[in-house]
């Protein structure tokens, strides 16, 4: 694809003071709480509904049909999400996303204590925490250059705080659910987009860039489209992202599940997870220390840790050693995950991040769903050892492909403020 203009040069961010901390400044323990908070109430939800739906005896496909009202409006709306924020302000837009979340929250609350009996009420609120988090995603980049001289760092540190949130969320989701009712847990996940609402709204960032007034929201989305275009580094990481997303990462879950549980238990594939989730948090640390002068070439020999997973599976490893490999396969995905994100807050120039990171997260996360759809049609096909066998090989080809690309390769970081 050719691009269409020279990218402009690197104009990460409006002001952040030059002194003072590199990452703990004011404004960032205020977005820190705000996002630890609201990423803890995102990792409760799945859990709870899931909980919530079962426990009132609805069928299991129920679950299915909820976590699809979820995810497809975040998947068709997030581009917007990318452009709302460019006009009216991320922090205005991820307040307003917050005290969405919060009113589902409690109507979710007051339908478990009551009774879900009409599931379309039930889906109706999950589509609208759906849509109330694209238009949140959006400004979750654009933020963090505003709050942190060190990007890189505060990064890492947020990216160790997600994945606690995703190691305790479902954890705390169970445990309320099961010793009181669902209902307490959003009660409880309302609580935490409060708080989120009140740390975003007292930041203090000062003028942010817009597009110029008057422009059209859809000549909007077409700019923020020809600057993604122009980027060939972010472009061609996407396009080799739908084939990770659809044949390594979509597959993988189901097909873990259906071949560890069996082998070895629920609770050994808890386990597993669970020391996934620990491999990230060390990932996150990592990447606080670790600053390659090429983020994207140093992020893609990380990810040469993921094929471990699947190879492991495949090949019936027993459960300490498969705990190695998703140990290791979770600190080279959040590696990479630090990488990638410096990379685009760093490169872009502000006034259009909201809507760049937008389209990379939409290229992002769109051939999971689709990967996760296929595993069990492949699986029946060609055996589902074959398809993780496939997907390891895909994997490594994808770390190939990230290094053969010059622009993705050669990317260079940007020194810290």
């Amino acid at each position: 694809m050719p691009e269409l203009r020279p990218a402009p040069a690197p104009a990460v961010t409006a002001p952040a003071p030059d002194a003072g901390p590199a990452i703990w400044t004011r404004n960032f323990r205020l977005y820190f709480t705000a996002r630890s908070s609201g990423l803890l109430s995102d990792a409760m939800l799945p859990v709870a509904v899931a909980a919530g739906l079962i426990g009132a005896g609805h069928p299991l496909g129920s679950v299915g049909y909820a976590m699809a009202f979820l995810m497809a409006p975040f998947a068709g709306l997030v581009l917007i999400g990318g452009v709302l924020a460019d006009r009216f302000t991320a922090r205005r837009l991820m307040i307003a996303a917050d005290l969405l979340n919060l009113t589902t929250r409690v109507l979710m609350a007051w339908l478990f204590f009551t009774g879900v009996d009409r599931l379309w009420q039930l889906y109706a609120l999950l589509a609208v925490a759906g849509t109330a988090a694209a238009m949140f995603q959006p400004g979750a980049a654009s933020t963090v250059p505003l709050t942190a001289r060190d990007v890189h760092g505060a990064n890492g540190v947020l990216r160790t705080s997600e994945a606690l949130t995703v190691l305790l969320g479902p954890a705390v989701a169970g445990l309320l659910a099961g010793a009181a009712a669902t209902g307490w847990v959003m009660v409880v996940a309302a609580c935490a987009y409060a708080l989120s609402a009140g740390c975003l709204l007292a930041l203090r960032l000062g003028p942010a860039p817009a597009p110029p007034p008057g422009d059209s929201l859809w000549r909007n989305l077409v700019e923020g489209w020809h600057e993604f275009r122009a980027r060939t580094w972010m472009w061609g990481v996407i396009v080799i992202w739908f084939f990770h997303s659809a044949i390594c990462f979509g597959p993988l879950q189901p097909i873990a599940a259906g071949l560890i549980v069996p082998a070895h238990g629920s609770t050994a594939y808890g386990v597993l997870n669970a020391v996934f989730g620990a491999g990230t948090v060390l990932g996150g640390l990592l990447a606080i220390r670790v600053r390659p002068q090429h983020p994207l070439r140093g992020g893609a020999l990380a990810m040469l840790a993921f094929p471990l997973t699947p190879l492991g599976i495949a090949l019936g490893l027993p459960v300490p050693v498969l705990a190695v490999c998703f140990l290791v396969t979770g600190v080279g995905a959040t590696f990479w995950s630090v990488m990638w994100a410096t990379s685009v807050q760093t490169q872009v120039p502000a006034e259009v991040l909201n809507r760049i990171h937008a389209y990379e997260v939409a290229g992002s996360v769109c051939m999971a769903p689709v990967g996760s759809a296929l595993a069990g049609p492949a699986s029946g096909a060609f055996g589902p050892r074959a398809v993780l066998f496939t997907g390891a090989a895909v994997a490594v080809l994808v770390v190939a492909t990230l290094l053969l690309v010059r622009p993705i390769r050669n990317l260079r970081r940007v020194a810290d403020r």
